[in-house]
């Protein structure tokens, strides 16, 4: 990933913004980081994504090194680590916001049931609330999931 070295391929921000964040894995982790409450390797390795444990690692460790991510150890057990998004992780709530709803919209599958429609539609009427929510139980640290896993 280019960006993590403060090297861009080109001077397009779209393009240094994919340079930090243009995978699959680190999307995925930020969300569920951000609408899920997750904050441990096993809670992500449990998504239900299928993310290998090298490349989970491997993501953390460069999210974290983007400065997006920031880990803790847990002050009852120091071999467990903590994952919480930064101020410039969180910042992507809007993005993920919009990219939650367009793979709603045109890529979710045929099954995928009255409860993400539901949610979609609820997002889309008050995008700014759900935004304001997001924000604010990440400044509480509150970790209740803000939409469920959805399907197989």
């Amino acid at each position: 990933m280019p960006g993590l070295k403060g090297k861009h391929r080109s001077g397009c921000p779209v393009g240094a913004a994919l340079d930090v964040l243009g995978d699959r894995w680190s999307m995925l982790i930020i969300r569920d980081l951000m609408v899920r409450g997750y904050r441990t390797f096993k809670e992500f390795q449990g998504s239900g994504e299928g993310i290998a444990t090298n490349i989970l690692a491997d993501r953390l460790q460069r999210l974290e090194t983007a400065g997006i991510v920031s880990s803790e150890k847990d002050p009852e057990d120091a071999r467990r680590v903590f994952y919480r998004l930064t101020e410039k992780g969180i910042d992507l709530a809007p993005v993920l916001l919009e990219l939650l709803m367009w793979g709603a919209r045109h890529e979710a599958p045929k099954s995928a049931g009255p409860v993400m429609k539901q949610m979609m539609a609820m997002m889309a009427k008050d995008r700014v609330g759900f935004l304001a929510e997001v924000r604010k139980r990440w400044e509480e640290r509150d970790l209740t999931p803000l939409i469920p896993k959805f399907g197989g």
